[in-house]
């Protein structure tokens, strides 16, 4: 039998043995795990080459092919994509290559309009994705007077889109526009959040997430009265189904009868962060939001709350009545509070006052007979640029794209002392 000096020695040669293979195992694990970071590295440094190579293209096509003033467009296609919702498929009249757009942007378009004195200008948002080269396509909802207000006049740009407009005809387009737009060079997870037919420039935003092979973490939540103005629900589905990084969540705040939770629809009541919260669990996204004013403020207000930082919070409202919901900066407040405000219509010849209520400087030039050129109403197209003679303004909410000093975009500024427009 083996002495324990001979026992002894054994027993410490195979713990060196095992301290040796645990060594071994050990380097072994840590050349891979270092090969898998640096593999990991690799694809990530890949990616991220590949989006900057491609939004250099997208830039370089846009210098290229872009347009200054109008081009005329032809309609090739009308397709319903909801009650009162139709799409309205654009190819240039002169057979030309399309620029490149972002994802979010819209068309400005002047139309002629009988009855109409001048030609109105209108904005609407480009709902298909950029890597489309061959047509652009708006989206547009009818708009009707509300229940509560039937002598409201109609929507005069959307029902003549609706009614008048057939495939074949033309229409002046000023090339694409806005900064209300996914940044396409990042990697981190979005979450568009979309009310009634503010899901136009979102649905851009997800096709070109779903058509470009991004397969960052997308969520939209989608929110409308009932189903009949559920838009484009059979897409949305195929989107879910052939892109597992994509996921559709619907609010019907008015089920009709024919609809069924849990099979058109996942929640009822009005799109609300409560329910987003629940869905996401944490708050490291980017938000994106479009829809009518009053649900754009809730919305921000309760992302502010749960902790999600200013500038991953974007937005955009489609109405009108932006102007009316905003509240008035704190300086026109007092000066309007105090006394009324002079504002000079220079080339009009008229001189008017401004006060609170009269809204936006556009707004009291319409009040007063004065003409000024408008597109969104929302200060991202511009079209409302007007000089500044002398004074200041103030503005009811940032705009899209702030203009040149001496300049004001008269659809959301108001004065803050006396006032002169070349105008």
């Amino acid at each position: 039998m083996p002495g324990w000096l001979e026992i002894g020695g054994g027993l410490i040669l195979a713990g060196a043995v095992a301290q040796t293979a645990i060594s071994l195992i050990g380097n072994a694990r840590g050349r891979l795990n270092r090969s898998r970071r640096d593999a990991a590295d690799a694809e990530f440094f890949r990616r991220r080459a590949a989006l900057m190579l491609r939004a250099a293209e997208v830039e370089r096509d846009k210098q290229l092919l872009s347009w200054t003033g109008l081009r005329k467009f032809t309609v090739t296609l009308k397709e319903e994509e909801a009650k009162d919702v139709v799409s309205f498929y654009l190819e240039p009249h002169d057979r030309k290559p399309l620029p490149p757009f972002d994802p979010g942007q819209f068309l400005t378009f002047q139309l002629r309009i009988p009855d109409q004195p001048k030609p109105v200008i209108r904005c609407y948002s480009l709902s298909e994705t950029p890597l489309e080269r061959e047509y652009y396509r708006v989206t547009i909802k009818r708009l009707d007077p509300p229940p509560n207000e039937p002598s409201a006049p109609r929507g005069v740009s959307s029902n003549f889109f609706h009614e008048a407009l057939a495939v074949g005809d033309t229409v002046d387009v000023r090339a694409p526009g806005g900064v209300f737009t996914l940044d396409m060079t990042s990697e981190r997870p979005v979450a568009l959040i979309a009310g009634g037919v503010g899901i136009t420039p979102l649905l851009s935003m997800v096709n070109t997430i779903a058509a470009s092979g991004d397969d960052r973490e997308t969520w939209l939540f989608y929110g409308v009265l009932g189903g009949s103005g559920h838009a484009m629900r059979a897409h949305f589905a195929d989107l879910a189904r052939d892109h597992p990084n994509i996921h559709i969540v619907t609010f019907y705040s008015d089920p009709e009868p024919d609809d069924r939770l849990g099979e058109h629809y996942d929640y009822e009541g009005r799109c609300r962060v409560e329910i987003v919260r629940e869905v996401l669990g944490v708050q490291n996204y980017d938000f994106y939001i479009c829809g009518p004013p009053p649900m754009i403020a809730t919305v921000i207000a309760d992302l502010e709350e749960w902790g999600v930082p200013g500038e991953r919070i974007h937005s955009e409202a489609f109405s009108a009545k932006t102007i009316q919901s905003a509240p008035l900066p704190a300086a026109a407040k007092a000066a309007g509070e105090a006394a009324a405000i002079e504002v000079c219509f220079d080339r009009s010849g008229k001189t008017v006052d401004w006060r609170p209520d009269a809204g936006a400087l556009l707004d009291l030039a319409e009040a007063h007979g004065v003409r000024l050129d408008f597109g969104c109403r929302s200060g991202s197209c511009g079209t409302c640029l007007t000089a500044i003679k002398s004074g200041e303004v103030d503005y009811l909410h940032r705009p899209g794209s702030p203009p040149e000093a001496g300049s004001c975009l008269a659809c959301i500024a108001v004065p803050s002392g006396p006032l002169v427009l070349d105008a």
